[in-house]
């Protein structure tokens, strides 16, 4: 007597996905965005121009919340791909879910410039009023993921995931948490409810990045 097949369906739920792409014109741009960068920061009136959370943050500059709506080249060029990677994601992510043939387009509503210097750090955070967030990276200054040295660090939403760990548990994450090394040109994209922490950075050469926070609304 042959034992009747047995069909185990894999469900996926509550997966966050998170996705890098480097930009291939980032040595094209590199040098003017820093120039640009390096010249806001030094009209600013105060290091936090943004008023936002100025005691999460600490030896950084950041700008106000519109850096990707300057009118320099640039940054139009800047805007145009990371535009195209939040259509691609949010695509792939919710192509699924969406109505046949819907089509949609990426709104940056915020987006700014950090210059960390020397021991400057960004408390853990989330972004709140938008789907998808970025960090693209400008430079790296001296940052080291072997020795977690201005990394960005991001948590594991799934609270008490961790609270018990044997064989059975080894797919999670044991740290609870995700860290990612500073690479010039690429852009990480996450979903905005992800909290995430900017680890002290020590060098002599500055750590600069352009964060963005988007929503995704279909085309009329």
């Amino acid at each position: 007597m042959h034992q009747a097949e047995i069909l185990i369906e894999d469900i996926n739920v509550w997966e966050t996905q998170m996705f890098t792409v480097q930009n291939p014109l980032h040595s094209t741009i590199r040098a003017p965005l820093l120039k640009l960068i390096y010249r806001l920061r030094d009209n600013q009136q105060q290091a936090i121009e943004s008023e936002v959370a100025p005691t999460a943050k600490h030896a950084l500059y950041e700008s106000t919340l519109d850096l990707l709506q300057h009118p320099d080249p640039v940054i139009s060029e800047l805007r145009e791909f990371i535009e195209e990677m939040l259509i691609t994601v949010a695509s792939a992510v919710n192509e699924p879910f969406w109505p046949e043939g819907a089509q949609a387009r990426a709104d940056i509503i915020e987006s700014w410039f950090h210059v960390t210097e020397n021991g400057g750090y960004h408390d853990t955070h989330s972004h709140p009023n938008c789907s998808w967030c970025g960090i693209y990276y400008v430079d790296a200054g001296e940052c080291d993921i072997q020795n977690r040295n201005g990394i960005n660090r991001f948590y594991d939403p799934r609270h008490g995931a961790d609270q018990y760990l044997d064989a059975g548990t080894a797919y999670l994450n044991s740290t609870g948490s995700w860290d990612f090394a500073a690479v010039e040109g690429q852009v990480v994209i996450f979903p905005s409810y992800l909290k995430h922490a900017a680890m002290p950075y020590f060098g002599q050469k500055d750590r600069v990045i352009i964060a963005f926070n988007s929503q995704i609304h279909f085309q009329e």
